[in-house]
C-alpha cells in the first residue's frame, strides 16, 4: 500500500512532534476549581487527560494542611491502585491508606484511596453505628459513573448517605446534564455544587480517515464529512472487500509518525489475533534491545510472565494486546511498556478507554460499534469521546489524532456526528437489592426508607418533568415499592421481624456485601458450609460469583477427582433450593448456579498449577482470574462474621490464603 495524504493535510502533519518544554503553568479551569473547592462542593467536568487530578491532589494538599482527612474514591481497583502509588509520592506513603478488597493498607491514614464500594460500605457502617462517617472530603473520581447501567447504583447511594458537612469534589467526563446534578445535590445537600467546566482538550485532536489505497485524508470538519469519505462510505457494496492489514495500517502510521497507537477492536479475539498479523522488528532494532532489557526487570519480578504466550509478539514485535481475559500482572506490564514509549501499538477492547491512563499519539477506530455484554451497539457520544481521550499525549504531542479504517462495521457518519455531538445526560440507575434493604434496615425505619428514596437522583429528574410537582408517582413509588416487596421476603424468609427490624440472622446477613447475600446467608443458616476444609470453603463460594451465561462442561475433567466439590455441590443447592424457589415466586431473580467454578476453585485451592487449570476450562486467564479474585472477596465477607460465626471466618482466612497465589496475586 502507497501511502498518500491529502493535500490540505501535510500542514497538519508537519506541526507532529513535543511541544517545548516549559514550566508546568495550570490552565484556568483548574485555578477555578482549586480555590471553590476551599469553600463549597464542586463538579469539574472536563474531557479525558486535561488535568482533573491535578485539582484533586492539590485540593487534598490544602485540606490535609488544615488537619482534614480525605477519601478518593474511584471505580477500579487498577485505578485505585495507580493513584495511591502516585499520592504516596505526592505526600509520603505515612499519609496515604488503601481500601480495595485486595489491598487493606494503613486504614487511619488521612489520605484514603479506594473503590466506591468500600465507601458505600462504609457509610452504611457509619449509618449502623449512629455516627458519622470519618473523613472531610470525598474526591468521587469518574463521577459520570452515576450512569453506569451495573454500577451507578452506588455512585447514587454515596451521594445520598454523605453527610452535608463532609466537602465534596466530584471530577467526570464531559456531560451533557449538569445542571440536573447541580439541582438535585443542592435539594439533598443543601449546599450548592458549583459547576467547573472545559471543552478544550489539552491536547487538540483531528480525526483522520484511511482508504484502502492508501490515502490518508481528514474525515470532515465543520462543514460536515470529507467529499471524499462521504461517496466512499455510500459505495459501500462496492468496497466491501477491500480490508487493510494490520501490517500496512502500521507502516502508515510509522512513515506518518504518528506512532504510538491504541487500536480499539471488536472482540479479544481480534485483539489477540492482530499480534500475530504484525510485522517482526529487525533482530539489531534499538527498540527491540530497550524492550527486553526494561522487561527482564519485570521478568525478575514476576517470573511466571516469561512465558506469557503473547510475550513473543511483546519482545518481537512492540505490539501488545490488553483486555479484560488477560492477568492483571501481564496487563500491567502493558501499560508500563506503553507508558515508557516502548511500545508501537496496543490492540485493546473499549475497556481501556474507561480508566486505564496510557495514552498514544493516535487511537485507531475499526469499527463503530461495540458490545455491551449483551449486543453489539453503536457507539455513543461518550463511548466515543473515551477511545479518542487517549489520543494525544500531554507534554509529549502538540496533537494527537484518531484514525478510521474502514470495515463492514465501520459508519463514518457515525463517527463524525459523534465527535461533534454533546456526550449523554446522566440517568439515575438506582434500583433495590436485598443487600441495600438489609443495610438501610439496619439504621432507617421503613417510612424513613421511603423518605430517603424520595431524595434519589430518579425522583428527583422525574419531578423536573412534571415541572416540580411533588406528586409520589413514578420512579420513586416503583422504588418503594420494589423496597416493600423485599421487605416483605425478609420477613417471610426470617432476616427481618414483623416490626420491620432485623431478626439476628439479618443483621449478620447485612454485613454479606455481595451480589447474593440471601443465598449465602441461607446456606450459612442450612449449616452447608460446617465442617468445611478452606479448599471446600472457596469452592462452595465460587457458584455465587460467576455471573455470565457461560457454561463450561467438567465431563472432560477426568484426570482430576470431583468427587468431592461434586458432593459439596448437591449439598449447597439442596440448602437453598427452598429459598431460591420463595424468591422466583416472589418475582424475585435469582442467578443461574453453575458447577464449573466449584470445581475450577477447588482445583486451584488444592494446588493445581495454572498452567494445567487453564488449559482444562475454555475461559480466558483474565476471567478465571476474576473468578479467582471474586471468591476471594466474598471469602472476605464470611471471615468478617467472626462474632458470630468464628469457625466459618477462620476457614474463610485459610481459604483466601489457598487462592490468593501467583499469577492471580502477588505479593
Amino acid at each position: 500500500m502507497k501511502v498518500r495524504v491529502e493535500r490540505g493535510l501535510a500542514p497538519v502533519l508537519e506541526t507532529i512532534g513535543a511541544p517545548e518544554s516549559g514550566e508546568f503553568i495550570p490552565d484556568p479551569f483548574q485555578l477555578d476549581a482549586l480555590e471553590l473547592v476551599k469553600e463549597h462542593d464542586v463538579l469539574v467536568c472536563a474531557p479525558t487527560g486535561s488535568g482533573k487530578t491535578w485539582i484533586a491532589s492539590q485540593a487534598i494538599d490544602h485540606f490535609i494542611n488544615s488537619g482534614k482527612r480525605i477519601w478518593y474514591a474511584s471505580p477500579l481497583k487498577a485505578l485505585s491502585n495507580s493513584i495511591y502509588s502516585q499520592f504516596c509520592l505526592t505526600f509520603g506513603s505515612d499519609a496515604c491508606g488503601i481500601l480495595t478488597g485486595d489491598r487493606k493498607e494503613n486504614t487511619q491514614a488521612r489520605i484514603i484511596v479506594g473503590t466506591t464500594e468500600i465507601l458505600r460500605n462504609q457509610l452504611y457502617d457509619a449509618m449502623h453505628r449512629g455516627e458519622d462517617i470519618e473523613t472531610d472530603m470525598v474526591v468521587l473520581d469518574e463521577a459520570h459513573y452515576l450512569s453506569d447501567p451495573d454500577r451507578g447504583v452506588v455512585w447514587e447511594e454515596v451521594l445520598i448517605y454523605l453527610p452535608p458537612r463532609v466537602r465534596l469534589l466530584m471530577l467526570s467526563a464531559t456531560i451533557s446534564n449538569p445542571g440536573d446534578l447541580r439541582g438535585w445535590l443542592k435539594e439533598i445537600r443543601d449546599r450548592e455544587l458549583e459547576i467547573v467546566s472545559s471543552s478544550e482538550r489539552p491536547v487538540p485532536l483531528k480525526m483522520l480517515f484511511l482508504f484502502p489505497d492508501g490515502l490518508v485524508a481528514s474525515l470532515g470538519g465543520r462543514k460536515g464529512i470529507n467529499r471524499a469519505v462521504k461517496k466512499f462510505s455510500e459505495q459501500r457494496h462496492r468496497n466491501a472487500g477491500k480490508t487493510i492489514r494490520y501490517e500496512d495500517i502500521l507502516a502508515c502510521l510509522k512513515q506518518l509518525r504518528l506512532l504510538p497507537a491504541i487500536f480499539f477492536l471488536k472482540s479479544r479475539a481480534d485483539c489477540d489475533r492482530a499480534l500475530k498479523l504484525c510485522p517482526e522488528l529487525p533482530p539489531s532494532s534499538p527498540l527491540r534491545k530497550k524492550i527486553k532489557e526494561a522487561t527482564g526487570t519485570f521478568f525478575t519480578q514476576y517470573p511466571h510472565l516469561k512465558g506469557n504466550r503473547q510475550a513473543p509478539y511483546l519482545l518481537e514485535r512492540a505490539v501488545g494486546a490488553h483486555h479484560a481475559g488477560q492477568l492483571p500482572y501481564w496487563k500491567a506490564l502493558i501499560e508500563e511498556m506503553m507508558g515508557k514509549g516502548l511500545l508501537n501499538a496496543i490492540f485493546s477492547t473499549s475497556t481501556v478507554a474507561a480508566g486505564v491512563n496510557f495514552p498514544a499519539r493516535t487511537v485507531v477506530l475499526m469499527q463503530s460499534d461495540r458490545f455491551n455484554g449483551r449486543e453489539f451497539v453503536n457507539l455513543t457520544s461518550t463511548d466515543l469521546h473515551q477511545m479518542i481521550g487517549r489520543a494525544g499525549r500531554r507534554g509529549k504531542d502538540k496533537i494527537g489524532f484518531a484514525l478510521i479504517v474502514p470495515g463492514r462495521h465501520q459508519d463514518p457518519f457515525l463517527l463524525q456526528e459523534l465527535e461533534s455531538s454533546v456526550s449523554e445526560p446522566l440517568v439515575s440507575r438506582i434500583h433495590i437489592n436485598f443487600s441495600m434493604t438489609l443495610n438501610l434496615l439496619l439504621s432507617h425505619t421503613p417510612d424513613q426508607v421511603k423518605d430517603m428514596l424520595e431524595r434519589s437522583f430518579a425522583a428527583y429528574q422525574e419531578r423536573q418533568k412534571a415541572r416540580g410537582s411533588r406528586a409520589k408517582t413514578g420512579p420513586q413509588q416503583m422504588l418503594w415499592m420494589s423496597f416493600k416487596k423485599h421487605l416483605r421476603f425478609l420477613k417471610r424468609t426470617g432476616f427481618a421481624e414483623k416490626d420491620d427490624t432485623l431478626t439476628g440472622d439479618g443483621l449478620w446477613a447485612s454485613r454479606l456485601r455481595i451480589d447474593q447475600p440471601l443465598l449465602i446467608a441461607e446456606a450459612i443458616r442450612k449449616e452447608a458450609f460446617d465442617g468445611l476444609t478452606p479448599a471446600m470453603m472457596a469452592a462452595a463460594l465460587a457458584p455465587f460469583v460467576w455471573d455470565r451465561p457461560v457454561d463450561i462442561s467438567v465431563t472432560d475433567w477426568k484426570a482430576f477427582d470431583l468427587s468431592a466439590p461434586l458432593e459439596l455441590w448437591a449439598r449447597i443447592t439442596d440448602s437453598i433450593g427452598d429459598i431460591m424457589n420463595l424468591k422466583t415466586a416472589a418475582g424475585l431473580e435469582s442467578p443461574p448456579l453453575q458447577f464449573w467454578p466449584a470445581a475450577a476453585v477447588y482445583l486451584w485451592a488444592g494446588g493445581t498449577g495454572w498452567e494445567t487449570l487453564s488449559r482444562f476450562i475454555s475461559v480466558d486467564e483474565g476471567d478465571l482470574a476474576s473468578l479467582v479474585m471474586r471468591t476471594a472477596d466474598h471469602l472476605r465477607q464470611i471471615k468478617n462474621l467472626s462474632d458470630t460465626h468464628p469457625a466459618l471466618a477462620r476457614t474463610a482466612g485459610e481459604a483466601i490464603a489457598l487462592i490468593m497465589r501467583e499469577p492471580v496475586y502477588i505479593e
